[in-house]
């Protein structure tokens, strides 16, 4: 199917935040308004990111900080679908032992947990710009102790303004090198986020995208969910990176601002 067929047949779109919409703290170019143009044509839209460290609120406050208007409930984290899987293993007032910030830990205790300190059923694991040995140690003890694995995100880097920095798959690896013990991961890759996404977008797969900077993750996400994947190189992949990959997105392009323009070029053509 040609690029400007695609296109036009999109009703709903999942995207990706980190290497998207924005890297650090600058936004990527045409990122605002791409997300304007989404909303003057009526195409639904949730900002779907692996990035456990924030809350929707403050997905929605970061944002608005760049002029980009959304809601928080436009907003889902892998923390909001890691609370959402444990909820379906363990009933409120779980013990948990939490290596991660505020966006994992409030998911968490909205979702009814106990975040504890010493003994832990389960140890789950995102990202912490602050963490330290002492974190990790205490973690991994908790785990060779009986707690169950769990991860929000496999992204082993994350991209920043400063350029691609260490990301929570890193801290999961440390983990996992120390204990044994392979996490459970919630995000994407796996098509939890997505399925909970076309939920509350009441969208049909045959209609919706992923849009993501990351093969691994984003694309092959959309792919196991049955969507159109539309891959930026704004972020993590490079041409480099996409052409040593099988992981083969349907469509490409530099970034948003690329996109946007194709888009309404298709529609005044």
């Amino acid at each position: 199917m040609r690029t400007e067929a695609r296109l036009n047949a999109l009703r709903h779109l999942i995207i990706d935040l980190d290497g998207v919409i924005y890297r650090g703290r600058d936004q990527i170019p045409g990122a605002g308004d791409f997300i304007q143009f989404l909303r003057a044509r009526g195409i639904g839209f949730v900002l779907a990111t692996n990035n456990s460290t924030r809350t929707p609120q403050q997905y929605a406050d970061r944002l608005s900080q760049m002029g980009i208007q959304v809601l928080p409930h436009e907003v889902l984290t892998s923390a909001q679908a890691t609370a959402g899987y444990l909820r379906t293993l363990a009933p409120p007032g779980t013990r948990v032992f939490v290596v991660g910030m505020d966006g994992l830990r409030v998911a968490l205790q909205e979702a009814g947990f106990a975040l504890v300190e010493e003994e832990a059923d389960f140890v789950v694991a995102g990202m912490d710009f602050s963490i330290c040995f002492e974190r990790l140690a205490q973690a991994a003890l908790r785990i060779r102790a009986g707690a169950r694995f769990i991860g929000t995100n496999p992204d082993r880097t994350f991209p920043s303004e400063r350029g691609i920095i260490p990301g929570a798959g890193s801290l999961l690896a440390f983990l996992e090198a120390a204990t044994g013990v392979t996490p459970t991961i919630i995000g994407k890759p796996q098509t939890a986020m997505l399925d909970q996404a076309l939920s509350y977008l009441g969208a049909e797969r045959w209609s919706t995208a992923m849009l993501g900077d990351r093969l691994e993750t984003d694309i092959l996400a959309g792919q196991r969910a049955g969507l159109c994947t539309i891959l930026v190189l704004s972020g993590v992949t490079d041409h480099a990176a996409l052409a040593a990959s099988e992981i083969r997105p349907d469509l490409i392009f530099r970034d948003v601002g690329e996109l946007l323009a194709v888009w309404e070029a298709t529609l005044s053509g």
